[in-house]
């Protein structure tokens, strides 16, 4: 008599706003904005974060630092972005690293907007809520962040210096009101 060993196979667990996207924002979509099909009620699309690094002229370690902290947070390696021509009177010659960027999508986009808008935000000092004038007019919001030490795993002691990033956040949304209504939903605090 055998018997069979094999484990089960994995399931992937859905990232929670995902889950409240499909099943409850998505209809509240199309109800506040009379879509007759669900495919139409705006998403997340992808979410872009990049730190512009003009330091690394002069400290090479602030690439690799950098580059931890935005895998600490992100749990993606970011590519390193290069200047594109040489500018004299900054000291930058064409090649020399200036910059980090990714690109989130998927599960790992879901789960970073989960913590941007849980975790993150609500720890920025006298915190009133976000711009929500930061839209483009095709429903993307752009988000500036001051510190990295916001994010609870990157820790404080760890860093070599403070350093802002940039959040871009691209939606499927055709219109500014379409976007800034899904990130209500999904819990974007905006000011009032």
């Amino acid at each position: 008599m055998t018997t069979d060993t094999a484990a089960p196979p994995l399931t992937r667990i859905e990232p929670r706003l995902r889950v409240k996207h499909r099943d409850e924002i998505a209809p509240q979509l199309m109800h506040d904005f009379n879509y007759s099909n669900p495919m139409q009620a705006p998403t997340l699309a992808k979410i872009a974060v990049n730190i512009g690094l003009g330091e690394a002229l002069d400290n090479a370690n602030a690439i690799d630092s950098a580059t931890r902290d935005l895998m600490s947070i992100t749990g993606q390696r970011p590519y390193v972005r290069r200047a594109r021509q040489a500018i004299s009177n900054f000291k930058l010659r064409e090649g020399n690293p200036i910059g980090l960027a990714l690109t989130l999508r998927g599960a790992r986009m879901w789960e970073f907007y989960d913590r941007l808008v849980t975790a993150a935000l609500p720890r920025v000092r006298d915190f009133r809520g976000v711009s929500p004038n930061a839209f483009d007019g095709h429903g993307n919001y752009s988000l500036g962040l001051t510190e990295q030490v916001i994010f609870p795993e990157v820790n404080f002691d760890s860093i070599d210096r403070v350093r802002g990033l940039q959040v871009n956040i691209v939606t499927t949304a055709d219109a500014d009101e379409e976007g800034k209504r899904l990130l209500e939903l999904l819990g974007m605090p905006f000011s009032q």
